[in-house]
């Protein structure tokens, strides 16, 4: 239990610190998706969900006092505004390729309904063609 051995006198810093690095992840992952760099975004978010659960558990076992408690609030607000604008630009790139989904299923069906004429009307114009050379 590290933890609780910390908890009485750096875990205030250490959680400070675990919430700073936060920031810090969430402020690459702000500037992956600016860059629409979605891969390496989904790797990052990975790794961010983990740093949460680990400053989670931290923030469970220590006191912190007024200053310290103004610190947290102030990191995590900077925190949830990168989060919002992340999840804003996530839904609108779902949005576009939810809609180029629906584009490629349609151009299947056409093709899939008509595939099969446009080859038939080619082969027959292959054999008049055929029988008139003839």
């Amino acid at each position: 239990m590290a933890a609780s051995i910390n908890a009485h006198d750096h875990a205030p810093h250490v959680l400070l610190d675990a919430y700073e690095g936060l920031l810090v992840h969430v402020t690459q992952m702000h500037e992956l998706v600016s860059a629409e760099q979605w891969v390496e975004l989904i790797e990052q978010r990975t790794h961010y969900v983990l740093l949460v659960e680990e400053v989670r558990k931290l923030d469970s076992v220590v006191v912190l006092d007024d200053p310290a408690k103004q610190r947290k609030a102030e990191l995590l607000e900077r925190i949830l505004e990168y989060d919002v604008e992340i999840r804003r630009r996530l839904m609108a790139r779902r949005d576009e390729l939810g809609k180029l989904i629906g584009v490629s299923q349609r151009q299947r069906d056409l093709h899939r309904a008509y595939a099969p004429q446009q080859g038939a009307s080619f082969s027959a114009l292959g054999s008049d063609d055929g029988e008139a050379a003839k």
